[in-house]
């Protein structure tokens, strides 16, 4: 970041059965500029299978290429919030969506304190948190627990929690598909006995097919979606990237806006054989490009 400043552990919700569980985000500002006119503003989802993960990371192995993220981010332009959510040991989902959620209101809440536009706010996540920021970009109509309205957990609900456009690296998608399209060389399966995707609805998914699709952002594909750009590595051993190429399918169907970006030979949290950044840098530079796209007046972004 160069002239920027963030705003560490602003607490924008409280959840629980009691409300007494604090939800943190950190804000990352732009530089100032006198006069600026309201900006677009990105809400970051962090990754960790649920169950781990920090706000302030995307990850051990793009930290330790030395990838500014956020930074990147408000160089070009945008306002970051990367936001908390509870964990798969605290609760299940779709708690974890609602949190989300009460991220994004947040910020629409509290847009003219930092200069936001309200219009122009966007999700993003890696993982885990691209599950989450799928979701939240395709759930804004949806019925039942996934729905907008939700309280189950005293979070603010008094505003809408609408995204305008969605990136996401390698999200689960479709939690009933997962293990069959896993890759022969997988390191962890969705059928495996207490698996990531399994600990998340609190059931063995093929015993509960209900709950796994409506924890599935493929569940959600319509035309109504905002514009989306999946992320993801052919060789991921975590996430199969039929995860992603499903999803596209299904928007593209559906008649919404959808870019897959597949990068050859990646694994999970893009990492290459050579060990070398170059798949990490080619999925920040394109989501970057994809939000910059979207920010601008809908006459100029196709150019």
């Amino acid at each position: 970041m160069t002239e920027g400043r963030v705003l560490s552990g602003i607490e924008f919700a409280r959840a629980g059965d009691d409300g007494s569980r604090p939800l943190l985000l950190d804000l990352y500002l732009p530089g100032p500029e006198a006069g600026a006119a309201p900006r677009p503003a990105v809400v970051h989802f962090h990754g960790g299978g649920w169950r781990m993960g920090e706000r302030s990371s995307l990850g051990p192995v793009l930290d330790g290429f030395g990838i500014s993220a956020f930074e990147t981010l408000t160089d070009a332009g945008f306002v970051v919030a990367s936001a908390d959510y509870r964990l798969s040991r605290e609760a299940h989902f779709p708690a974890q969506l609602h949190d989300a959620k009460a991220a994004v209101r947040w910020l629409r809440n509290h847009a003219a304190d930092y200069n936001v536009d309200p219009a122009r706010i966007y999700a993003w996540g890696d993982s885990a948190g691209g599950h989450l920021a799928s979701l939240v970009g395709l759930t804004a109509n949806a019925d039942g627990a996934n729905a907008d309205g939700a309280n189950a957990d005293g979070v603010d609900v008094g505003a809408d929690a609408a995204v305008a456009a969605v990136a996401a690296w390698y999200p689960p998608t479709d939690l009933g598909r997962m293990a069959e399209q896993s890759l022969p060389a997988a390191v962890a399966r969705a059928d495996d006995p207490g698996s990531r995707e399994e600990l998340l609805v609190g059931a063995v998914l093929a015993d509960e097919p209900a709950r796994a699709a409506e924890a599935s952002p493929i569940s959600y594909a319509s035309r109504s979606a905002p514009p989306f750009f999946l992320a993801h590595g052919t060789s991921d051993r975590f996430v199969p990237a039929a995860q992603s190429a499903s999803l596209a399918a299904a928007l593209e169907g559906a008649g919404a806006a959808v870019e897959l970006l597949l990068i050859e030979g990646a694994d999970h949290m893009w990492i290459l054989p050579d060990h070398s950044q170059a798949a990490a840098e080619k999925a920040m530079a394109a989501t970057v490009a994809f939000f910059l796209r979207q920010s601008r007046p809908p006459d100029t972004q196709a150019t």
